[in-house]
């Protein structure tokens, strides 16, 4: 199963989180002063994430 994202809403801030496939919650974004900016933050993983490389710093 693919991952998923969560929009969530707290007081005048949004944020989301992407869930993997078991339900566990891998990525937390930053608040957003508006739902349409927590969007657009999705798409932009989205959209950038597919290719990212690691950068193992251990």
């Amino acid at each position: 199963m693919a991952g998923t994202f969560v929009l969530k809403r707290s007081g005048t801030q949004f944020m989301f989180n992407l869930k993997a496939g078991n339900g566990e919650i891998i990525a937390t974004s930053e608040r957003y002063t508006s739902k349409q900016k927590a969007l657009a933050g999705i798409e932009s993983v989205k959209s950038n994430a597919p290719g990212a490389s690691t950068d193992d710093q251990t």
